[in-house]
């Protein structure tokens, strides 16, 4: 059986498909870990409520830099 070039552009569609979850997942648990363990005073969630938007950029910033930082590892 020979395999097309829609056949494999659909199997690397999907091995990017989970390369994205995999690389999703990690994100938000590194970013709970760094919540959790170095910033244990700031209540992140609170503070952007309140309207504080010092507070959302950082922690879009440290969501980016970890999408870097698994993103380089996975390929």
């Amino acid at each position: 059986m020979e395999v097309t070039s829609i056949e494999q552009n659909i199997i690397f569609m999907l091995i990017n498909l989970g390369y994205a979850v995999i690389s999703l997942f990690i994100s938000v648990v590194a970013l709970v870990i760094i919540d959790k363990f170095i910033f244990k005073n700031v209540d992140f969630i609170e503070e952007i409520k309140k309207g504080n938007i010092a507070v959302a950029i950082f922690q879009s910033v440290i969501l980016l830099f970890i999408g870097v930082v698994v993103s380089s590892a996975m390929t």
